[in-house]
């Protein structure tokens, strides 16, 4: 693990936060480039990411360099005042690597090879892959540890490759021999008496491939574990190569958000701070609610640190089916909605849009049309509000709720041949946290391992595994005074995804005073009726859609909030709460519309004694997010609409206009838009 980590402030300028793009010079002629740096000043770029993509520049051959377009343009960028985050070009082997050494190409699960041509085209578990990586990382590090441009490093891009090959089989049968010491182990672990599919020696062990019918959930969760790990292998590689040469300056790699391919808990714990990619939806007008719980979750990920937004789009992207543009002023609203919650700086894909390739449909701080566009004058005007924020650079988002997140439990929750598909992640935690986003309050998404205590209120939206450890945790937390709000289909299955036996949720049966029989995927909509606090609500809102459980109250204090209105489990509870030591456990075992589920989570919040920052409720477009006494409210919608905010900003009604931006602090009641 990267016990250091360095962090961001290395790179923070002395004023204003960062504000870059990715720079791709070897895409146009080397007389643009000194105008690239000009209009990078223009635009206030003080970061710009280098060299991603550019193997195949670097080394056209196995063993022939080329450096001296690199060093040209490292040269310019730091004569322009211009900070460098160097890239390693490892996400993208060029042509010959693929050619020459066929074993460094993936492989699908139907047994095909993927070929070159595209990009990401490694086996994350092959030897000469690692190889060559080792070797264009060596050389890049050896030569700019020490340039004056350099402030960071970037290694590979976006990790998230899978292969089935035999090599990566191999490398897999080695992981298993670490995780569960022993083929027996493997076999108990997978439960492998079902369907006959004992294992008498490693060698039949093979990758989850293709196969006739339903593959072993086991084995799937522990092959996409083991893909997990060979790509933070691949990192740590990467990032110990140039550590030898650079001391100094942070090293990271970009996430991106809730990607469902990668554990990015055990990936940031390597990194020296976050770097996430996220572009917001334009066709989709919630999409900045998914925003809002990705940048959540990169504070999460750094243990509450700030972090960096690496890639977003200035305007539309290429790789949707239907790819909306931004409208003007979305630009700004979605890079502030970030810094709102935690991150310390901002950056584009990419500075200069490209004019071949498959992004070339993709927007840029300079489009096309060039510098005299709305694009290039927002991005520059963002650029200059940028470098006043500085006073936020290092600062927290203090947050007194937290949500658990597992990407274990996520992966074996939407296994193949489970009670509903209907039933996602997701769709559960976006569910449980819109409530808080609607009423101002921080959040962090933290995993089940995480400490717990500086937080008063703990979500578990759709836990499917959890480990005894974890359960232990989570109700000594509970008895000395925290509460839990625990969703459906939640602490089912053990780590190694065995379903518990006797009723659900065994492990956490006493601290929520609650057990069911049967889960219940449901054939059409069934009442949930609230008995407090959500009389006013109407009976659609409180309609449970899916899902259903047979649950019996059991514990002596339990209180019922909400039960089944009719049907097979007419009168039985829906939602329940149970004090336990100094705190309180809340289950709900069904899902439920936004009213009904908002009414729950408030009334969890209040019992934890959390203060609401807007207890009315903000606009369906608006976001709320305190940060550093500093106060974002951003309108997300095309509709003007007010807020009514607490006294101690000194003003009770802001207006905010489409795609409006009103910044207020606390210390000086100052506002601006």
């Amino acid at each position: 693990m990267n016990k250091q980590h360095l962090g961001l402030a290395p790179v923070m300028p002395r004023e204003g936060l960062l504000f870059g793009a990715d720079y791709n010079p070897e895409q146009w002629p080397r007389e643009s480039w000194p105008d690239d740096v000009a209009l990078m000043q223009e635009a206030g770029i003080n970061l710009v990411t280098v060299g991603v993509f550019s193997w195949a520049q670097l080394e056209p051959a196995e063993g022939r360099w080329n450096f001296a377009w690199l060093d040209e343009v490292l040269d310019l960028l730091h004569a322009g005042g211009i900070k460098v985050s160097l890239a390693t070009p490892t996400a993208s082997p060029p042509p010959w690597l693929g050619k020459k050494y066929p074993q460094t190409l993936p492989v699908d699960a139907d047994g095909h090879t993927l070929w070159y041509g595209s990009r990401n085209q490694f086996n994350p578990s092959s030897a000469k892959y690692r190889e060559a990586a080792a070797t264009i990382t060596e050389k890049i590090a050896e030569r700019y540890a020490h340039h004056p441009a350099v402030a960071m490093w970037h290694v590979g891009n976006e990790l998230g490759q899978i292969s089935y090959d035999d090599e990566s089989a191999c490398a897999f049968r080695r992981w298993l021999m670490d995780r569960h010491t022993s083929l027996d182990e493997v076999n108990r672990a997978w439960g492998t008496t079902f369907w006959s599919q004992q294992y008498s020696t490693w060698e039949e062990i093979l990758p989850p491939r293709k196969a006739p019918y339903i593959g072993n959930p086991g084995q799937e969760l522990d092959f996409k574990r083991f893909t997990s790990d060979q790509l933070v292998s691949l990192y740590r590689a990467e990032r110990d190569i140039i550590r030898r040469h650079d001391s100094k300056h942070p090293i990271t790699t970009n996430i991106m958000g809730f990607f469902h391919g990668m554990d990015y808990f055990d990936l940031a714990a390597e990194t020296d701070f976050v770097a996430n990619d996220w572009y917001t939806d334009p066709g989709d007008r919630a999409s900045w609610q998914l925003g809002a719980l990705t940048h959540d979750l990169c504070r999460g990920l750094g243990d509450g640190r700030p972090w960096l937004l690496m890639e977003s789009a200035t305007s539309a992207v290429n790789w949707r089916p239907h790819n909306v543009a931004k409208e003007p002023g979305a630009l700004r609203i979605d890079a502030l909605s970030a810094v709102a919650r935690g991150a310390d700086g901002v950056c584009f894909f990419q500075f200069r849009q490209s004019a071949f390739g498959a992004e070339r449909f993709h927007s840029a701080v300079v489009p096309l049309a060039g510098a005299k566009t709305r694009v290039f004058r927002e991005a520059a005007a963002l650029g200059a509000e940028m470098g006043q924020l500085g006073h936020l650079a290092g600062s927290s988002v203090p947050s007194r709720i937290a949500i658990l997140f597992d990407w274990s439990s996520w992966w074996a929750a939407e296994s193949a041949a489970r009670p509903s598909a209907a039933l996602k992640v997701m769709e559960q935690m976006l569910g449980y946290y819109r409530p808080l986003l609607r009423h101002g309050l921080n959040v962090e998404v933290v995993h089940p391992g995480s400490a717990l205590e500086r937080f008063d209120l703990v979500l578990l939206p759709n836990l499917f595994l959890l480990a005894q450890e974890q359960a232990t945790a989570l109700k000594d937390y509970v008895s000395g005074g925290g509460h839990i709000l625990v969703g459906p289909f939640s602490a089912v299955a053990d780590e190694n995804a065995k379903l518990a036996t006797g009723r659900f949720p065994g492990i956490l049966a006493d601290v929520l005073g609650v057990t069911g029989e049967e889960w219940l995927p449901l054939a059409e909509p069934v009442p949930v009726i609230l008995t407090s606090p959500a009389a006013h609500l109407e009976a659609n809102d409180t309609q449970a859609r899916v899902w259903s459980e047979d649950l019996e109250v059991h514990g002596s204090n339990t209180r019922t909030l909400a039960y089944f209105g009719w049907g097979r489990l007419a009168g039985k509870p829906a939602a329940t709460a149970n004090p336990w030591g100094a705190g309180e456990a809340w289950y709900v075992g069904a899902d439920l519309p936004s009213p009904a589920l908002e009414s729950l989570v408030m009334a969890a919040v209040g019992a934890a004694g959390i203060d609401v920052p807007v207890p009315q409720g903000l606009p369906e477009d608006v976001e709320a997010v305190e940060r550093g006494g500093t106060l974002f409210l951003l309108n997300h919608g095309s509709l003007t609409c007010s807020v009514e905010l607490p006294g101690r900003y000194g003003t009770t009604t802001i207006t905010l206009p489409p795609f409006g931006v009103k910044v207020l602090s606390q210390k000086t009641n100052r506002v601006y838009s």
